[in-house]
Formats: C-alpha cells, sequence, structure tokens
C-alpha cells in the first residue's frame, strides 16, 4: 500500500487526543492499541464502502452462522494491508513495542470451537479472494464463558471482552430492523467488522446484530419504585444476545436458543431483501442474485422466514417457496442424528405461530411429494419435518435446500450412508463434498512467522501465503540436513515462547527440548480428551516402576471448554486436573513429563500452541468427527498427526502419506461389525495397565468431594455389555493400540534428522487444507459466484 508511516503516525496522535483527551507523552499501551485499532478501520473505511457499493450490483452470497470465532484482529489487519512495518515503525517512534500493543486486544468471544473457527477462516478467504461474500452473526456480549479452574473444576465467568475495547474494532450501522416476536419487538441494530483481503484492495463485511428494546425506558414504572419492572422488558432482550449458547436444559433455555436464531436471521433476511429491492427492484428475481449458505441447523429457521417476509411483499406462498428453495444451501457438521436440532412445537407456537403455520405447510408439501415419488410411509414418517410434536431443523433444511454438504469425505460418505441416507434416496443431486481448510495467513504467516520467513526465504516470495499449494515445491529440501536443523531451530523458538507463557501462567517450568503433545478442542466424550488422559496416567505408573529406563520428556497439553451443563465432560476437565497434579508433584516422574491444562482456551492461545506442537492429537472415535480443523492447522506448523481415522485425517494421511503420521484404533467399518457384541469389561480386566487406571476413578486416588462424578465416570466406561450402556465411544476397546502407537511417537522423536523429515513432508503437502481452496469449491460449485474485479 506504500509508504504509510506518517498517515499512522498523524491518525495515531489524533485518536490517542480524541479518545482519551491524552497527548503521545501521557498514553498507555491500551491507549495505543484503540487508536490504532481505528486507524486501521480509517485506512480501509474508502475500499470498504467500494467493496459493498461494487457488490450491490452483480450476485452476492450470504454466510449465516451462530459462530464466528474471529479472534483478534489488529495483526491480521496490518499483515493484510500489507502495513505491518509502517505501523511497527510508527509506534516505535512513540516508545512502544508493537507487539505490546497488540497484546492489549482481547478475543472477540463470538464462538466456541471448529464451526466458528471455520466460519472466520471462510470470511478471510473470501475476502481475499474478491468474493462477494457477506457474513451475518450475532454480536454476543459475553460470548460463550470465560474458563476458570477452581481445585480443579471448571468454573464459568463472563467474557467481558466488549468492555475491554473490541468494541473499537467494530462499527455501528443506522440499518436496523424490527424482529417480531408473538410477546414483544426488539430492534436489531447492526455492528459491522471489516474483513481485508491478504494484499487486495478488497474489504468484506461482517454484519453483527445487537439487540435494543422496541420500547423506551418505562420511567413512570421506576419513578413508581417499580425499578424491577422498568427494567424487565429491556434485560429481556438484552438475553438475545448476552451469551453464545445459553444453557438450554430447562424449557426456558429452549426457548432462548430460538428466540436467539430467529433473531439474527430475520435481521439478516430483512437486511438482504431491502438490498436486494434498493438495487434490483423486483422480489422475485431475488433467488438470482442472493445465495444464503446456513452454517449447520441454528439459522434453518431462516428458511420459513424468508417465506413470510416475501409473503410480506405481495408473493403468494407458492412463489415464496420456490424462491426458497433456489436461495438456501446447507452445510451439516456432524454425523450423529441425535445431535441435529430438534425443538418442540410449542417453543415455535409461543413465539410465533406464523413461522409454525409456514413450517406446516412445508411439511405437508413435503408429505404429499413424498407419496407421489412412492417413499415407503415409515421413512415419510421419520422424515417429516414435524414430527412426534418437534420441529425438525435438519429436515427442514434437507428438503428446501438446494445444497448439502459434508466437511470431509469420510463425513460426506457416512451422511449418504447412514445420517441423511434417506434423503440422499431422494434427492442425490443435492449432496456434494466440500472438505474444510483453514486461513493460512492467520494459522501460518501470522502465529509463526519464523517459519514463514524460512519458507519464504527457500519458495523465493511469498506467493505461498495466497496459493498454499505451492509449498509443494519445497518438498526436496526433506533431505537437506541444512535446511531441516534450520526447522528444529523454528520449532524449539515457539517451544521456548510456550514454555515462558506456562511459567508465567502456570507456575510449571517446561523443557522445550521435550516433546509437545497437544491436544487442543471442545471437550467432548466422542472427541477422547479422556483416552489421552488415561495414557499419561499409565506412563505415571509406568516411569514410577522403571524410574531408571530411558523414557522420552514429553509435555501433554490440554485445552478445552465444557459446555456448561455437560457434566460428565466437566469431569474429565476435573480427572485430567487431578492427573496434572499428580505427575508434576512427582518428584520423579516429573523430571521426564509434564502435564499442563491451558486455562480458558482460546484463539489466542492456539496461535501460541500451534507452532509449538511436535504432536498432533486427533483421536475422536471413529465416525464421529465431521472433519476437524485443528489437525489442519498443526500439519501446517509442522507437527506430525496422532489420529484415528475419522474426518480430515483421512485426507491428511493422504497428502502427507501414511508413513509421514501415527494412525491407531478402530475404524468405522470395525466399529460396526463389533459395536453389538463389544464388552468394555474384557478390555478392563485383560489389557495390561488398564484396570489400574481406571480404578483411580473409584479407589480414592482422585478426590471429586464427594459429588459421585468420577463413580459416574468409571461406570459410564463399564456399565453393562452392550454398546451403548457401556462405553459407548470405544475409549477402553482403543486403549492399547493408543498406547502402542503413542509409545513409538516418543521413541521416533528422539531421530531428530527422521522426525524433522516427517514435519517438513507436512508442511509441503499442507496446501490441501487451505480455506482458500474450500472456498473456490463453494463459489464455483454452489454459490455460482466469481471473483470481484479489483485492482490488486
Amino acid at each position: 500500500m506504500g509508504n504509510y508511516k506518517q498517515v499512522i503516525k498523524d491518525a495515531l496522535a489524533a485518536h490517542v487526543q480524541a479518545n482519551g483527551g491524552k497527548n503521545l507523552e501521557c498514553a498507555t499501551a491500551w491507549d495505543i492499541w484503540t487508536a490504532l485499532s481505528r486507524t486501521i478501520n480509517q485506512i480501509v473505511a474508502t475500499d470498504w464502502v467500494n467493496t459493498r457499493n461494487r457488490y450491490n450490483d452483480g450476485r452476492q452470497q450470504h454466510y449465516m452462522s451462530a459462530e464466528f470465532l474471529v479472534g483478534r484482529s489488529t495483526l491480521n489487519n496490518l499483515v493484510n494491508l500489507d502495513i505491518y512495518d509502517d505501523a511497527k515503525a510508527a509506534l516505535a517512534d512513540f516508545g512502544f513495542d508493537i507487539n505490546d500493543v497488540l497484546e492489549e486486544e482481547t478475543d472477540a468471544a463470538l464462538g466456541n470451537g471448529g464451526l466458528g473457527r471455520l466460519a472466520a477462516c471462510f470470511m478471510d478467504s473470501c475476502a481475499t479472494q474478491d468474493l462477494p461474500v457477506t457474513g451475518y452473526g450475532i454480536l454476543y456480549r459475553y460470548g460463550l464463558f470465560k474458563q476458570r479452574f477452581e481445585n480443579g473444576y471448571q468454573v464459568e465467568y463472563p467474557d467481558s471482552w466488549m468492555e475491554d475495547g473490541y468494541s473499537n474494532v467494530i462499527e455501528r450501522n443506522d440499518r436496523r430492523q424490527l424482529v417480531h416476536y408473538n410477546d414483544m419487538d426488539v430492534w436489531a441494530v447492526p455492528m459491522d467488522l471489516p474483513i481485508t483481503g491478504y494484499h487486495t484492495q478488497n474489504v468484506n463485511s461482517l454484519r453483527l446484530w445487537k439487540a435494543e428494546p422496541a420500547e423506551e425506558f418505562n420511567f413512570n414504572l421506576f419513578n413508581s419504585q417499580r425499578f424491577d419492572d422498568a427494567v424487565r422488558e429491556r434485560n429481556r432482550v438484552e438475553d438475545i444476545w448476552r451469551v453464545l449458547y445459553p444453557n438450554d436444559s430447562t424449557y426456558d433455555g429452549k426457548i432462548l436458543r430460538v428466540r436467539q436464531q430467529y433473531f439474527f436471521v430475520s435481521a439478516s433476511l430483512q437486511d438482504i431483501i431491502r438490498r436486494h429491492k434498493k438495487h434490483h427492484g423486483d422480489v422475485r428475481t431475488f433467488a438470482e442474485f442472493n445465495c444464503i449458505q446456513l452454517n449447520d441447523t441454528h439459522p434453518v429457521i431462516g428458511i420459513p422466514e424468508l417465506i413470510r417476509l416475501l409473503a410480506k411483499e405481495g408473493l403468494t406462498f407458492e412463489e415464496s417457496w420456490e424462491i426458497a428453495k433456489k436461495t438456501f444451501a446447507y452445510t451439516n457438521h456432524t454425523i450423529m442424528a441425535e445431535a441435529l436440532e430438534k425443538w418442540d412445537v410449542s417453543i415455535f407456537q409461543f413465539l410465533f405461530p406464523e413461522i409454525l403455520d409456514i413450517i406446516r405447510k412445508i411439511d405437508t408439501l413435503f408429505r404429499a411429494e413424498m407419496t407421489e415419488k412412492g417413499v415407503h410411509p415409515g421413512a415419510i414418517d421419520y422424515m417429516a419435518i414435524i414430527g412426534n410434536n418437534q420441529v425438525h431443523m435438519a429436515w427442514l433444511a434437507c428438503y428446501t435446500c438446494f445444497s448439502i454438504n459434508g466437511v470431509a469425505r469420510l463425513h460426506t460418505d457416512i451422511l449418504i450412508k447412514d445420517t441423511l441416507h434417506d434423503w440422499y434416496a431422494v434427492y442425490p443431486e443435492k449432496f456434494s463434498n466440500k472438505t474444510n481448510g483453514v486461513t493460512p495467513r492467520r494459522w501460518l504467516r501470522n502465529c509463526n512467522p519464523e517459519l514463514s520467513e524460512l519458507l519464504t526465504e527457500l519458495h523465493g516470495s511469498d506467493s505461498w501465503v495466497s496459493h498454499l499449494e505451492e509449498l509443494t515445491t519445497l518438498l526436496p529440501y526433506k533431505d537437506d540436513t541444512n535446511v531441516l536443523t534450520r526447522f528444529q531451530e523454528v520449532k524449539r523458538a515457539r517451544k521456548v515462547k510456550v514454555a515462558e507463557f506456562v511459567k508465567k501462567y502456570n507456575g510449571i517450568e517446561l523443557n522445550p527440548d521435550a516433546q509437545f503433545d497437544i491436544i487442543i478442542k471442545r471437550l467432548h466424550e466422542y472427541k477422547r480428551q479422556l483416552l489421552d488422559a488415561l495414557y499419561v496416567l499409565d506412563l505415571y505408573y509406568r516411569i514410577k516402576a522403571e524410574p531408571d529406563r530411558n523414557w522420552t520428556p514429553r509435555v501433554f497439553f490440554f485445552g478445552a471448554k465444557s459446555a456448561p451443563g455437560y457434566v460428565r465432560a466437566k469431569t474429565i476437565i476435573k480427572f485430567i486436573n487431578e492427573i496434572a497434579n499428580l505427575v508434576n508433584q512427582d518428584p520423579v516422574v516429573s523430571s521426564f513429563i509434564k502435564v499442563v491444562f491451558i486455562e480458558n482456551y482460546n484463539v489466542s492461545k492456539a496461535e501460541l500452541l500451534f507452532p509449538a506442537a511436535d504432536v498432533s492429537e486427533q483421536i475422536s472415535t471413529a465416525g464421529l468427527e465431521a472433519s476437524g480443523t485443528g489437525n489442519m492447522k498443526f500439519m501446517m506448523n509442522g507437527a506430525v498427526t496422532l489420529g484415528t481415522m475419522d474426518g480430515a485425517n483421512i485426507e491428511i494421511s493422504q497428502q502427507a502419506g501414511l508413513e509421514n503420521i501415527y494412525i491407531f484404533g478402530a475404524t468405522v467399518e470395525e466399529l460396526e461389525r463389533i459395536k453389538h457384541s463389544y464388552n468394555p469389561r474384557w478390555q478392563y480386566e485383560n489389557v495390561p495397565g488398564l484396570k489400574r487406571v481406571i480404578d483411580t476413578l473409584i479407589d480414592g486416588t482422585f478426590n471429586d468431594d464427594g459429588q459421585g462424578l468420577f463413580r459416574d465416570l468409571y461406570n459410564s466406561l463399564l456399565d453393562g455389555t452392550s454398546w451403548e450402556k457401556g462405553d459407548k465411544y470405544f475409549v477402553l476397546g482403543d486403549f492399547e493400540d493408543y498406547r502402542r502407537v503413542k509409545d513409538q511417537v516418543a521413541a521416533d522423536f528422539n531421530d531428530k534428522e527422521s522426525w524433522n523429515r516427517k514435519c517438513w513432508i507436512n508442511i509441503c503437502n499442507s496446501g490441501y487444507f487451505s480455506s482458500d481452496r474450500t472456498i473456490r469449491e463453494y463459489a464455483s460449485e454452489i454459490w455460482k459466484i466469481e471473483p470481484e474485479s479489483i485492482a490488486k
């Protein structure tokens, strides 16, 4: 963008003065970050407006998601705009280190895990490739929650990320929309986050909605000392955007979940229709100029809402239904049918009976069409949009949407063969696979600058940052001892940074030459953090028994949040923390291994951990992980995958070669054969060492304060002899093979040249997992949009 140093200096001085009434001599690092974030918005303002204006004339894509886990924005924007060096120099002139300033930014708490991180990666790739795409979601005030460990237990606190200054990055827009519920009206106020593309003038938008009361504060009630009554309506409205995924274990929690979903899709659809009418006139051409991707089932309520809104424009139900079928596309993110959203009809009746009436009409259409096609009555009842007095959101999406896609080849195959088999039998043409990807800008270029510099030097340019597949040209260096040594030095430097972080925040001394074995992802039983924990505990006992063996030094990292109402997942967190205390306080064992559970795992901590990893743990029960994206980030940064044949691990094995990753455990086909005869008690009694570690749950080794949590976890593994009643996720069944392979991973780490070669091969073959490739497939095969013509 040219020399922006003076522009940045002038803008910083002006913003510091305007924001806080200070001069630069009195400014804190936080004042400077605030000014820098506003300076960036100032720099992109013209391109942002021009981008939106260009999009108005042609076909646009709209990406609706309950989550956008964008993380910090400042560094990403500085690099994308090619003004990082100018900003660094400008800040230095004012006496500030850019790294200290960037640390002042909080993580935007707009997501939970892979779903939200994927959406953020997609936004980055769309902007970088000049694609006319706008994201729509909710501006959660507190996000999910801030995780704290108290006596080893997860305790949830509000994540006040906006109060800490992030609102400076987001621009309020005046295009508010009125969202109507049967019991109240709410203003949806758009707050826009600019999404910069890498070295392009394209600036896309992420539009996030916050809720404000449609009625003014009741002064008379307040003045009559009825304080609670005066603010009750405002509090109900603020509940809508207060937190991500409010606990839905109660009926009121379910109502709030549905209210949230309707809030952001109704506001978004009104916004899209408004723009369409302004620039194209007739709403009958809506599907010609607009496509809407539903990221999982959370936004599916947009289907009947679009029909309702088009009816308000004068269209018949039949006309609106035809437009809806040509507008919506659906991405599925789970193969577990029980995880697909279903809501009680009574919730819809309470919140928006008009929407329920439209869904009933769609259900009637569905039943008539399936009967005409000769579908078996039993299958019709199973696939019905309304069944067992519930609205089946995934079935509504499958019936309406013109496209249904999975997010990894195995995932899509399972959808076709099992989860959505009945839908595939009727509509095979709707199905496709779009294997996930991650943005190499944030997850390699920005979070691992040392490795990026090495790659750019060897490649001859940084073109790989937006064309990651070009890294295959660096494969010959796998046999270059000098390059592998330099890579090892880069990796060690990143491990030193993690060790410094852990020493500061956890008080644990780490050896940066130890193998860093990392599992970081949402805590769920099927992701099997418990399997990793049991291995660590077994290793503890083995080291105690043979302390004189030449054990490979290792550090086992965990990072995960559990849903607040997911008791068993929270028990696993407690169990891992108990193991960590046992290991780290043992004077003999802790000289060989350490266990670190990263508290409040988020994007910024992920950016620290991925570049430092030696081993990427991807150990979900085969067939249950839709794709995974952490596995891709680890691969890009030179970690070796240890995993099951699940999700995108299969495609990683194809890209890197089976000899350069480590696979263990039962496959989908093997699990299908044995699941009805599997007896976990056989494993418990016969696999050496397994009974000893399982019994720690009930023999007093660890303390759950008399709550019976560990006993419940024990029972979940061993009760019954059927798949459904005992060890549903095959933790005990895979333990022996996991231990064997994981021991081999530790042994192989000691041959540094061979290990570094595996890592290098993984990096060079990671290009397929760029979200740029994924988005190109969405754009050409589903959305039917082309990159905008724009001066680079």
